[in-house]
């Protein structure tokens, strides 16, 4: 939810990003001098969270810095899982018990060496209580022992044993064929307990493994990152990383040069695929692995009601949402499973758009028609009491199609996700999901289990509980692949969200950048760059 993460910002989120980017523009964007060649830089664009968990590997709702972090796994850009900080690793027999050897080179950026120790003192970290992950039952919560710790029933993980400093013995609940998929996820990046308690300003000067460091954070200016000499995996090629922080739009930077990767944003989309545009060969293209959604909290009226669902479902055009508000740019999603995801279904039968057909489902709801229907708050990442394009026009379609008036409240973007964990939402709210691995598993289980963190719209069937379970162990791909498509159908027939999008990516890339290629799940991949006359 890029992962987290994960996750989509609003449209009109992003118009008021923007313009705070070209106010920002105004001044001179080298006004500040970057004490490093930036011939030899990689350099991007990007924003600052005012939110300290952002920059946690334990706590980050999105994929997380895998410039500074890393962990036993990892995906390569073709999205191979790859050996890490572990360079090898055993499975017993029946699936149950890990046993990593890392490698012995593995050092922090201060040269100190990577122990067993450490990789169990950071799932430790992010499965104590005081820390609150959002995210640590769902990417490490299939080892024994993280549920007690995170409950408070115990001090330390029982299923995670240091054989010796190099060696490392995980044992899981169930054999579980993805169990080393989720190991890529920044929960289970490996941390250094003296950085960490040094002080609450440790995520500024962080102690990491990956292939970068941290050198200088310089809030609302920019971040440099030194590649790191000794990192076990080989020197980057690339010497230095660096964030400039609110420069300007996108493509204005790219377009002078000042930045060598940038994202289009949906007003110049089309002008990068005219090819008459000079800019146009620079362009990089794909489908990402995410799914957009609108989440109905089940546990509150009217949306404990299936019909009223239903209603809310039928009763919104994506076709139209996605011409109008999106420009045409994103693929209409019917399901959870994005397209390129292992077991998406082109068979699925979707809620279709049928304005007559919401409002007799509507009619035949315990509510008896929209007169009956509580006040229906809608939340948003947002701004004041900015309305944003793309919830404007769901609620127009509603109000149009339903007779229905919703009122719309704001949380500030950086603290968005943190308020809907803690449940401090309205009835609906704004979501979506970017796969973290290439598996229905993460979409289907981690977003609809009863009993998933991320379920935060409370919705529960005992009956696909039941097929998510069996899947979970099921070892023959085909099989799992057929309950995971059952499972999909049972959920969009219960609609407990409303599926939009499946959105698409386009990337500017300067031609002196070699290596780059587009990945629809966030990857190291500025390790496996170089650049060429620059």
């Amino acid at each position: 939810m890029s992962k987290y993460k994960k996750i989509f910002v609003s449209l009109g989120l992003l118009a008021i990003l923007l313009s705070i980017f070209i106010n920002a523009s105004t001044q001179d964007a080298l006004a500040f001098q970057i004490d490093i060649p930036l011939d030899q830089a990689l350099v991007y664009n990007g924003g600052e969270s005012t939110n300290p968990r952002d920059y946690d590997p334990a706590t980050t709702y999105s994929s997380g810095n895998k410039l500074v972090f890393s962990g036993l796994v990892s995906f390569d850009p073709h999205l191979n899982l790859t050996p890490d900080l572990a360079e090898t690793w055993d499975v017993s027999d029946d699936g149950t018990i890990y046993t990593f050897h890392l490698r012995e080179n593995a050092k922090f950026h201060d040269g100190r060496s990577v122990t067993a120790t450490d990789v169990i003192y950071s799932w430790e970290r992010a499965a104590s209580p005081q820390l609150a992950s959002d995210t640590v039952i769902t990417y490490l919560g299939d080892i024994v022992g993280v549920r007690e710790m995170f409950a408070g029933q115990s001090d330390h993980i029982s299923g995670l044993q240091a054989v010796d400093d190099l060696t490392l013995q995980v044992t899981i609940d169930a054999p579980k064929p993805y169990f080393l998929l989720k190991l890529t996820f920044p929960t289970a990046f490996v941390v250094d307990q003296a950085n960490v308690e040094s002080g609450e300003d440790w995520i500024r000067r962080p102690n990491g493994t990956g292939p970068y460091r941290l050198t200088e954070w310089r809030s609302n200016e920019y971040i440099t990152y030194e590649a790191n000499q000794d990192f076990y995996l080989g020197p980057p090629s690339i010497p230095y990383v660096v964030i400039k922080l609110y420069a300007g739009d996108d493509v204005r930077l790219f377009e002078t040069s000042e930045v060598d990767v940038a994202g289009v944003g949906l007003y110049s989309v089309d002008r990068m695929l005219d090819p008459e545009e000079p800019l146009h060969n620079q362009l990089v293209t794909g489908v990402n692995l995410c799914t957009g959604y609108v989440v109905f909290d089940t546990t509150q009226p009217p949306f404990d009601d299936v019909n009223v669902r239903k209603a809310f479902s039928m009763a919104f055009d994506r076709q139209r949402y996605i011409d109008v508000v999106l420009r045409g740019q994103a693929l209409p999603a019917i399901g959870p499973f994005p397209p390129g995801l292992p077991g998406f279904n082109y068979q699925l039968q979707g809620l279709p758009y049928d304005p007559e057909q919401a409002r007799e489902l509507l009619q035949q709801s315990k509510y008896g028609g929209a007169e009956g229907l509580p006040p229906i708050v809608y939340t948003n990442g947002g701004i004041g009491s900015y309305i944003s394009s793309d919830v404007a026009a769901m609620a127009e379609m509603w109000e149009q199609n339903l007779g229905v008036t919703l009122t719309v409240e704001n949380i500030e973007y950086n603290y968005y996700y943190q308020q809907i964990y803690s449940g401090n939402h309205g009835q609906i709210f704004g979501g979506g999901w970017c796969a973290d691995y290439p598996d229905p598993e993460n979409f289907a289980d981690v977003l609809f289990h009863s009993g998933s963190n991320q379920n935060q719209g409370g919705y529960s069937n005992l009956e696909l509980d039941a097929l998510l379970e069996h899947a979970r162990v099921e070892q023959d791909v085909t099989k799992r692949i057929a309950m995971y498509q059952q499972a999909e159908q049972m959920i969009v027939e219960d609609a407990p969200v409303l599926f939009t999008t499946h959105s698409l990516s386009y990337q500017l890339v300067q031609p002196y950048v070699k290596g780059f290629v587009f990945t629809p799940i966030s990857v190291p991949l500025e390790r496996y760059m170089w650049m060429e006359g620059k």
